[in-house]
């Protein structure tokens, strides 16, 4: 059994080793977070492993995985590169945005190197695992860390897909399009309702209804035949008008209303040319 170290125990190093733990292919060995306290508690939820405090606790291991926001990656391979002692193995991030690059110091170490990330939105580790069958995740690297990787989060449930790594900013850009930006759209949305006085357990109730049916009809029928309002039937006076309006209560996101209702007006005439 292959034998693997975590860098980094947050939502996503949590989950993706317990899942390992779980399919039994790989076993966790040493996890290295900000504190002592917090890879334990890290390891609580993986279900295995040992907490180490500092570089010279790491033990070799087959695969290493760096589960760090991403201005951390780099220092965390120049130091690993830095570790004579360590003999050369694969290692891989679960960066979104950054390719295998970021991982030259170890590479031109003879590390075999690779990203993988799993497009899937990690609240929280035990609904992310409840979620993971299925998830798309997009790996880019060394062909022959590929080889590793592949089979390994194949058999974890992921649908595994290449991506090059010049375009990894653009694909993390639509996930955080879809992801990210979501919840602050639903966030202003609740916001304005307040503000017009609608009562807060009608506010709560469009959040499970209204947003639940916009999303089973994305789905059924795609994004273009989904999409309703002013912006979708062309009507400027109204997308206007509103714009000021949201302008006014708050700049920023009537600027974000007027740039999406600029998009909608162009998937609507694309959605007109095809019918």
């Amino acid at each position: 059994m292959k034998t693997l170290n975590l860098i980094g125990g947050g939502r996503v190093g949590q989950t993706l080793g317990r899942l390992l733990t779980q399919d039994g292919q790989v076993r966790v060995q040493d996890v290295l977070t900000r504190s002592i306290t917090s890879a334990e508690q890290a390891l609580a939820f993986i279900g295995a492993g040992r907490a180490v405090g500092q570089m010279r606790d790491w033990r070799p291991a087959d695969l290493w995985l760096l589960a760090v926001p991403d201005g951390q990656i780099a220092p965390v391979a120049a130091t690993l590169a830095a570790a004579d002692s360590l003999p050369t193995a694969t290692v891989f991030h679960a960066s979104g945005a950054l390719s295998a690059d970021v991982l030259k110091p170890l590479q031109d170490k003879g590390w075999k190197v690779a990203s993988a990330h799993c497009l899937l939105s990690f609240a929280s580790p035990p609904m992310a695992l409840e979620q993971f069958a299925g998830t798309p995740c997009a790996l880019e690297g060394d062909a022959l860390a590929l080889a590793e990787l592949r089979p390994l989060f194949t058999r974890l449930g992921a649908q595994c897909f290449d991506v090059r790594a010049q375009d990894k900013l653009l694909y993390h850009a639509g996930a955080v399009f879809t992801t990210n930006f979501l919840p602050v759209l639903q966030d202003l949305a609740e916001q304005l309702w307040q503000h017009s006085g609608m009562p807060l357990p009608l506010v709560q109730h469009l959040r499970a209804s209204l947003l639940k049916n916009c999303v089973d009809n994305i789905t059924k029928l795609g994004p273009q035949a989904a999409l309703t309002g002013p912006a979708a039937r062309g009507d400027a006076a109204l997308v206007a008008a509103q714009g000021q309006a949201v302008q006014r209560w708050n700049p920023g996101a009537g600027e974000a209303y007027q740039a999406l209702s600029g998009l909608a007006g162009q998937l609507a005439k694309r959605e007109a040319r095809k019918s």
